[in-house]
């Protein structure tokens, strides 16, 4: 008696192609994304502070908080069923620098910083340094807007979305620079679980851009369009002290239009031979590229008040890793940061549950290890924002320890 063949799951990729495997992938990524989420709120969760960290971050004492809050200045402050302090979050925070007057904010005659986070090869880290200097600066009580320009979306699912399955056109820079009249940038800005922060998110169909953006170049001769990031962002700029912008990682329309838009970058470079002659090649074919379109009559090459190099996906164990970077500083010079992204299993271990390492409520992998990498973010973070203030004229002389 003839046997039935088995069936694998390999045949049912075969039997239904790649629709059947879409589908599967985005039943994983919504158990990912419905672990990452509180159970109670069906949300993602800010970070929460005890009153030391608190205190440090908002530039007051512990004995402060306590007084203010004794005097009525701030709210009482329960505790939880175990007696302890309940911590503060992030909205709170900014409540108290309100009250002690040292809200971070720019003044008026100050520019916001419109940073763009970019380097053309993939794998290099970039929008785990975007995601955390955005963080960074809500964290310290900055005014910040994300806008996600990779159609690869990863930085909008941190946020909490399936980008092709919870957004639309609409809901992104593409659907503004379709309908900027009937949308307006501000009507695709989202309040994140971060408060202070603010996101434009991404998704597949942002891709097109590439295709429109150089359609009408070629149609123009025109260089005009490339100005379209640049002039969204200004329509809300005031209300932010920083953009952080993640664009593709590839030399394209979008990125060009994003580096047209930013008034700083910041460049991550992990520390081989390849990766260095790679983000040597993306300067000067960025510098290049920005020269033609200046000739085809663009706004011109942006001023950029600072531009800086991050080593990234370091391993400090590593013999060669510390003779290039060695080299990158002698090479970059004062653009080149003291500091580092490390390569760290809490990094990897916060992406697979959808967070940051500023999101971990407790270290995954080892407290040493967590410890280790959250220095070395947090110095990457703080540089950056060193820069930031140096072009600020009402905050010189004021940068961070």
């Amino acid at each position: 008696m003839a046997t039935e063949p088995s069936h694998s799951p390999a045949d049912d990729l075969l039997d239904g192609g790649l629709d059947v495997l879409h589908r599967k992938s985005l039943t994983i990524l919504k158990r990912i994304r419905d672990s990452a989420l509180d159970p109670e709120t069906g949300q993602k969760r800010g970070p929460t502070f005890p009153i030391s960290k608190a205190a440090k971050l908002v530039g007051r004492t512990s004995s402060a908080i306590r007084e203010a809050e004794r005097d009525g200045r701030l709210p009482a402050r329960g505790r939880t069923a175990s007696g302890h302090r309940v911590q503060y979050n992030l909205e709170e925070l900014d409540n108290m620098r309100e009250v002690f007057g040292t809200r971070p904010w720019r003044q008026p005659e100050d520019p916001a910083a419109v940073i763009s986070v970019c380097n053309f090869k993939g794998g290099v880290g970039k929008s785990t340094i975007a995601l955390h200097l955005a963080q960074h600066f809500a964290i310290q009580g900055y005014r910040v807007l994300f806008i996600d320009c990779d159609s690869q979306a990863s930085s909008t699912m941190m946020f909490g979305y399936r980008p092709d399955v919870d957004l639309g056109e609409d809901d992104t820079l593409y659907g503004h620079f379709h309908n900027p009249e009937l949308l307006g940038l501000k009507k695709i800005i989202r309040k994140t679980h971060f408060h202070g922060l603010d996101l434009i998110p991404a998704n597949l169909r942002l891709y097109n851009l590439e295709y429109e953006i150089a359609g009408y170049l070629a149609r123009t001769q025109s260089a005009a369009i490339i100005d379209l990031i640049s002039d969204a962002i200004e329509t809300v700029v005031d209300d932010y002290d920083v953009v952080i912008m993640d664009p593709p990682p590839a030399l394209g329309m979008v990125s060009m239009a994003v580096l047209q838009a930013a008034n700083a970058m910041v460049i991550p470079v992990p520390p081989s031979l390849v990766d260095f002659a790679s983000t040597v090649s993306f300067i000067d074919m960025a510098n290049t590229t920005m020269k033609q379109l200046e000739e085809l009559g663009g706004r011109g090459r942006p001023a950029y008040n600072f531009i800086r190099l991050v080593g990234s996906r370091v391993d400090d164990s590593k013999s060669m890793h510390r003779e290039i970077l060695s080299m990158m500083r002698q090479v970059f010079g004062g653009s080149m940061s003291s500091s580092v992204m490390v390569t760290s299993a809490e990094i990897d271990n916060a992406s697979s549950r959808m967070k940051t390492v500023f999101e971990l409520e407790k270290p995954v992998t080892s407290h040493e290890v967590y410890n280790r990498c959250m220095k070395h973010l947090v110095e990457v973070c703080r540089e950056v924002e060193n820069d930031v203030l140096e072009t600020w004229t009402s905050s010189r002389g004021g940068r961070r320890p």
